[in-house]
């Protein structure tokens, strides 16, 4: 059948030992709700990922990102409403700009040796560790209905 692929771009934004993270606690019919997050959202027409990661970060926390660097891609099979998810992971340490509010969640600061307590997707706790590690990663993660059944990886 048709194949209903979404493209979408993910952006962690470090500084201090610190990763600005998105507390998905405001929208209601929310997949991610509860969840923290890193800042994204969907590739639009005619956009490269890294403008989609501009856009977004832009958008829901205000900050301006001079330059990023992509640290993984992730394929996510029949992740929502029958559509495969390709999502281009980013970590920027080089932005300006001063928060703002979030429509989406609550927007924190969070040391990243603490990251790993919070509720995260269980796929991010895995490759939250890969970038810490300095690997660029390419990862399949199958998840039904919010849980993580199976994960591979490759590290280039």
């Amino acid at each position: 059948g048709r194949i209903h692929m979404k493209l979408s771009s993910l952006c962690y934004i470090r500084k201090n030992n610190q990763t600005l993270m998105l507390h998905r606690i405001k929208k209601q019919q929310d997949m991610h709700a509860g969840k923290w997050v890193g800042l994204g959202g969907k590739v639009e027409k005619g956009e490269s990922p890294e403008e989609t990661a501009i856009r977004e970060v832009k958008e829901e926390s205000n900050l301006k990102i001079h330059s990023l660097r992509l640290v993984g891609i992730l394929t996510e099979p029949d992740f929502k409403d029958n559509e495969d998810w390709y999502v281009f992971v980013f970590v920027s340490d080089d932005f300006s700009g001063d928060l703002h509010e979030c429509s989406e969640g609550e927007l924190k600061w969070i040391n990243n040796s603490e990251l790993d307590s919070l509720g995260l997707w269980e796929g991010d706790r895995l490759f939250l560790k890969w970038i810490d590690e300095g690997k660029f990663f390419t990862a399949k993660f199958i998840y039904k209905d919010g849980v993580l059944l199976k994960s591979s990886v490759l590290f280039h």
